[in-house]
């Protein structure tokens, strides 16, 4: 009712607000009050909605069919048995410009055009472009391998479909893609980040002993049954796992933990599984029903369970379960804070990443491959650095990621990473939470420090493609992406 009486109507004045507003004026001048109201409540909405994180979260199968190659080693059997089914597991954010997928495989490795191929595929699934998706293996050995440049290079001597089962490979991807389409149909609003951190005690220890002078003189790897290299201390390791998690008011709809070391307890009889990760993962995700869990590797090129793993069967559980607990822990220390789309950024860095001087010259690669008196291992893996040397030639880069969550930073970086990459992370930023993800390009196999180079040990021969110089360039990527 504009006009609280007829006596005040007659009178030709309202009072509005306190104020004695002539009737002439009193129409369009509300009008032009409410409509200003409209306008700014409907920019509040907007901003608000604009400011919205969204996630959605996906599943895919990929586990290989009997008979499948594993690990494209000859020391690994093929498929023979499924002891635990593997997957692709994300997620995808939306409401920071264009969509972010990030993707866990439980697979050995993917490798160079079959790196871009998985994130083309998955780009086109959630209506973003390559640059906004990361794929990184969680490294398990009963499990696949992709490299197309390695096969392409071994189908014509014969040795076609010794390293990956093609068919499948394009099925797993379909399947992955399909799982994110799907899921970015159904993406559920973000309130709230959480980060936390649990140590993770008796599973890492670093591969690498070094001697009096200074050459490794023994490498522990995942399992070891030598006395005097269990005895030797854990050597350098990150011993935290890190969690982050993404909330809906007091509902968690996703966790993400992230630990750097080697996952295998024991593996090369042909039981596909994802290993002590997988156990822990499923664990976690038990414990909380509708949470979905994605783990990551961290940068654990030279860490394993080595000193704490004789690669007996029993010691699977045991392994999990203490990497179960520290996934738990990580959930209890877990700080909660409001979050939206404007605290969130991705951001990426290409690099070039320096080749191994044994393999700038292709030719005695070429003999080996060609040679068939050579092992077929032998053929396998250095048709592998064939592939990487020839792409490396042809002026191949590799994008480092870097994904911001208010002042938490995640990196996503590319090989068979060595631990120290992941700590000098963290000291870029001391203060604040830094998490990091390994084994994204597997191509470039082992990247090590410039030390590490001239210590000798099996990391820094040849399944190491890169240079001593490969420190300076990624050290260089990892301080533009976290300045």
């Amino acid at each position: 009712m504009l006009f609280p009486s007829r006596e005040l109507h007659e009178a030709g004045f309202n009072r509005y607000s306190g104020l004695l507003i002539h009737t002439k004026m009193a129409v369009p001048m509300l009008m032009s009050i409410l409509r200003s109201l409209a306008l700014t409540a409907t920019f509040l909405m907007t901003a608000s909605a604009a400011d919205t994180l969204r996630i959605a979260t996906f599943q895919a199968d990929v586990t290989p069919p009997l008979g499948a190659p594993l690990c494209c080693s000859g020391r690994v059997k093929p498929a023979t048995t499924i002891v635990s089914p593997l997957t692709a597991r994300g997620i995808i954010l939306f409401g920071s410009s264009k969509p972010i997928v990030m993707v866990a495989v439980d697979w050995v490795g993917i490798a160079g055009e079959g790196w871009d191929e998985w994130r083309l595929a998955l780009a086109k699934a959630a209506g973003t472009d390559a640059d906004h998706v990361t794929v990184n293996t969680v490294h398990p050995h009963d499990a696949p391998m992709y490299d197309p440049e390695a096969e392409r290079i071994l189908a014509p001597i014969g040795q076609g479909g010794k390293i990956q089962n093609v068919p499948f490979v394009k099925v797993a991807i379909e399947r992955t893609a399909k799982a994110v389409r799907e899921a970015a149909a159904h993406s559920r609003p973000v309130t709230h980040l959480g980060l936390g951190k649990g140590i993770v005690e008796k599973v890492a220890s670093n591969r690498r002993l070094i001697g009096p002078d200074g050459k490794v003189w023994f490498g522990r790897m995942s399992s070891c049954k030598n006395a005097e290299a269990r005895n030797s201390p854990e050597g350098v390791i990150d011993p935290f796992l890190r969690s982050v998690s993404f909330w809906n008011g007091d509902q968690p709809v996703a966790v993400i933990t992230f630990y750097a070391t080697h996952p295998q307890s024991y593996y090369g009889q042909g039981g596909v599984n994802p290993d002590f990760p997988g156990i822990a993962r499923s664990t976690r995700e038990a414990a909380l029903p509708g949470v979905a869990h994605i783990h990551f590797n961290g940068a654990g090129g030279n860490v394993a369970a080595g000193k704490y793993n004789d690669g007996s069967p029993e010691m699977r559980p045991v392994l999990a379960q203490r990497l179960t607990a520290g996934m738990e822990a990580a959930w209890k220390s877990t700080v909660k804070v409001p979050i939206g789309s404007r605290d969130v950024s991705w951001r990426s860095v290409r690099v070039a990443l320096p080749l191994a001087k044994v393999l700038e010259d292709t030719v005695p690669l070429r003999n080996v491959i060609a040679d068939p008196e050579k092992p077929e291992i032998e053929r396998r893996y250095t048709a592998r650095s064939l592939a990487w040397a020839e792409a490396c030639k042809k002026g191949r880069q590799v994008p480092l990621f870097r994904l911001r969550l208010g002042s938490a930073a995640v990196l996503f970086m590319p090989g068979e990473l060595f631990v120290e990459y992941q700590l000098e992370a963290q000291k870029l930023r001391p203060d604040g939470f830094v998490a990091m993800a390994a084994y994204g390009d597997i191509g470039p196999g082992y990247i090590g420090t410039r030390i590490t180079y001239s210590q000798g040990g099996y990391e820094a021969g040849p399944v190491s493609r890169t240079s001593p110089d490969v420190e300076d360039v990624l050290m260089r990527g990892m301080r533009e992406l976290l300045k």
